[in-house]
């Protein structure tokens, strides 16, 4: 359709199924859980391999950008090795259990008709989708503090003020996966904080309340910390309405993000080396030299650095980064105060969902997971850095302080910020970022390629935007070898 097509830009290439479809591929779960018992045993090197000190390629993070990107390059012939400073494959995804459940401590959710890249790796693996139940009760703060509303009313306003923050962003966001598109148009937007267009908007304090929650933790705590045009991508991304934009985290992955990580790490079948923090990454001639902390060196004819942009500043690189990349990751994209909170508790208000607003309550955002044995699952965020997201007396204040109450059972939380594998959380341009740093922090140098969902034409801070960044960065990596 050419309305799809207008809302793709340049994925426009990949056909995208309907939701339907993917809701309809249950018959590969079986399937996938051998996938990850195998794939398991693939995080143990063999003898041989450990004696191997040259590749055709390096991948430097095993997050779905490195493994997008260790997958095309095998799919060329190359030979591959992938180092991982953790002990797991995901990066900033994270496939773990609690409370009896699958649940998703990175990024979570999915939306295949809007991001065409993981569409098409679902399809192509025949993974299907797992629809969140929708809340029952909807907790939002008002100019007398917070109330509830009847879901399909509270969304249905936030929603409204939303498509008038955004308004205009179909011009300066005309192809939204080419974000640089409408440069004579973009260039003034990005130097709007979200705060700055708040106030554009003289919104009444009703209205400012129901998103300024939202702008505030996206932006990490303080709406002058982020660009409207991050968040406006986004939306456009959408196809720039609130239906678009609420099924943005509506759906997950059957099995986890785990499930197709496993997928496609088993496709690709790279040397992968875990427990492996890379130091250095040096050229000499025609080769790259790639220093660990473990101590070993391997080299290559091209290296694809797949860590997010806060983690370069941490690796040595000789040649020393470009000035774009100096400054994305001196400034930093990624969330450093983000943490993410999942919560089994019971509550006589039953699956609810609770927002604060900016300045409020450390936990800015509370969303109904799964029922669990002892109530319900909630997925939390927060950015404020003195919040103990592990003491359950500042956990059931922080709801309380939302509107809602209650009893919890277990918590089980992750600062990002605090990660040194990750030193953030989700991407998050600040104001002047884009037009600043792109699309130079795209581009490769020689044969080294940058990869991170932080720098995705489209779909930055989603697994969608790092899937595109690490097959993009394949590419980059191995023209000439």
């Amino acid at each position: 359709m050419n309305s799809e097509k207008s809302r793709t830009g340049a994925a426009d290439q990949v056909r995208q199924p309907s939701r339907r479809s993917f809701l309809r591929a249950g018959a590969a779960l079986g399937a996938l859980t051998a996938l990850s018992t195998t794939a398991s045993g693939l995080m143990a090197p063999s003898a041989a391999a450990e004696e191997q000190l040259t590749y055709d390629v390096i991948v430097v993070g095993a997050g779905f950008a490195g493994i997008s990107a260790a997958r095309d390059l095998r799919d060329q012939g190359y030979s591959v090795l992938v180092l991982e400073a953790r002990s797991r494959i995901g990066g900033r995804t994270w496939t773990d259990t609690f409370a009896g459940h699958t649940v998703e401590l990175g990024g979570t959710w999915v939306d295949p008709v809007s991001q065409p890249h993981v569409g098409a790796e679902l399809t192509r693996y025949g993974i299907g989708l797992v629809e969140d139940l929708a809340p029952e009760r909807t907790f939002l703060p008002t100019p007398s503090g917070p109330q509830e509303f009847a879901p399909a009313q509270g969304f249905g306003n936030l929603g409204l003020v939303y498509e008038r923050i955004f308004e205009g962003s179909s011009q300066y966001f005309e192809r939204p996966f080419e974000p640089l598109y409408r440069s004579d148009l973009i260039g003034a937007k990005d130097q709007l904080s979200l705060r700055a267009r708040l106030n554009q908007m003289n919104l009444t304090p009703a209205e400012e309340l129901l998103v300024n929650g939202q702008t505030a933790v996206y932006s990490g705590g303080s709406s002058t910390s982020g660009a409207l045009t991050m968040l406006a991508q986004w939306w456009a991304l959408a196809g720039h309405n609130n239906v678009g934009w609420e099924d943005t985290m509506r759906y997950r992955i059957a099995g986890g993000t785990a499930a197709l990580l496993n997928a496609m790490l088993l496709d690709a079948l790279p040397v992968l080396r875990l427990n492996t923090p890379v130091t250095a990454v040096t050229q000499s001639g025609n080769y790259y030299f790639v220093s660990t902390q473990p101590g070993s060196t391997y080299r290559a004819r091209g290296v694809v650095v797949a860590v997010p942009a806060n983690v370069w500043q941490t690796i040595a690189f000789s040649p020393g980064l470009a000035a774009a990349r100096t400054t994305a990751t001196t400034q930093g994209i990624g969330v450093t105060t983000g943490t993410k909170l999942l919560i089994n508790a019971s509550s006589a208000q039953g699956r609810f969902y609770a927002q604060g607003a900016e300045g409020g309550s450390p936990i800015t955002m509370l969303i109904p997971d799964k029922p669990t044995a002892e109530g319900q699952l909630y997925i939390a965020f927060s950015t404020d850095p003195t919040f103990d997201p592990n003491n359950p007396t500042q956990v059931r204040a922080a709801v309380q302080q939302l509107g809602a109450d209650v009893d919890i059972v277990s918590i089980k939380a992750h600062r990002w910020g605090s990660d040194p594998y990750s030193r953030g959380g989700w991407a998050f341009r600040k104001p002047g970022q884009l037009t600043s740093l792109y699309p130079a922090v795209t581009q490769p140098t020689g044969r080294l390629a940058f990869a991170t969902g932080d720098i995705a034409n489209g779909w930055s801070g989603y697994i969608d935007g790092a899937i595109e960044s690490g097959r993009r960065a394949a590419h980059d990596a191995s023209v000439g070898i």
